[in-house]
């Protein structure tokens, strides 16, 4: 792009490419740094997002909890609870929202260990509004397509097997399996939330109706019962996926 043209044309030549973000949607911006929340405070709401400020790891959770924000960016180096934590936790509310990494780091180990705990993206310091407002659009449309409607999923095929939500029966092959009322409860979760990395705590809380968690092998234990009558070889799963130490995920 020619470097002599003015900064609000190339501005609106960057929105109509890259589309432009939901005006209603709430962004949950958590960051220690006076500076950096400020930044990313114009750059989104020059984009007409509402931004919810948080400079600790404790009350972008309490913040996360009254508000549920359509989408956190979440700084890694927090007082009081660290950025690691939060990201797990928000995950384990609510699976569904996107969560952007912001950090200084950026050794392979830390980016593969966040995307266990569910983050949806990474970000290194410094970084161009730009590309943070790009990553952050891209992820709430990945988002958007991963949650699947209930009545879409009435019926579900994958690989050999199809689910029929509705009548509560399972076909491999054309040949009926018998799934209990919880195997098919825990079934529809996770392909709802088809390809998220679902917590243990997330699938007690949200399947087994829990708010105390008796303990997360019982969620282990399913997942193995699924994986006997879904997988063709259980021992080297397909669909049912472990996320180790984060949790489960289902891949069509």
């Amino acid at each position: 792009m020619d470097a002599t043209m003015p900064d609000l044309m190339r501005q609106d030549l960057y929105r109509s490419a890259m589309g432009t973000l939901p005006e209603s949607a709430q962004v949950l911006v958590v960051e220690d740094d006076p500076r950096m929340q400020k930044v990313l405070q114009r750059a989104l709401a020059a984009e007409g997002i509402d931004v919810i400020s948080s400079a600790d790891g404790v009350d972008a959770l309490e913040r996360f909890r009254e508000l549920r924000p359509a989408a956190v960016v979440l700084d890694l180096n927090l007082p009081r609870l660290p950025g690691r934590d939060v990201c797990r936790e928000i995950k384990s509310i609510s699976p569904d929202t996107p969560v952007l990494i912001l950090s200084a780091r950026s050794e392979v180990v830390d980016k593969v260990l966040l995307f266990e705990l569910g983050a949806d993206d990474y970000v290194t310091k410094p970084f161009s509004p730009r590309e943070l407002l790009a990553r952050l659009q891209s992820a709430l449309r990945r988002s958007r397509r991963t949650r699947v409607p209930a009545e879409a999923a009435e019926q579900y095929t994958f690989s050999s097997f199809t689910v029929h939500f509705g009548q509560m029966t399972a076909e491999r092959n054309g040949e009926l399996i018998t799934l209990t009322t919880l195997e098919f409860k825990l079934l529809r979760y996770l392909i709802e939330h088809s390809g998220i990395v679902l917590s243990r705590e997330a699938l007690l809380t949200h399947v087994w109706g829990y708010n105390a968690y008796p303990t997360t092998r019982t969620v282990d234990n399913q997942i193995l019962k699924l994986r006997q009558k879904l997988e063709e070889d259980p021992a080297n799963p397909r669909h049912l996926l472990t996320v180790y130490g984060s949790g489960y995920r289902f891949v069509g």
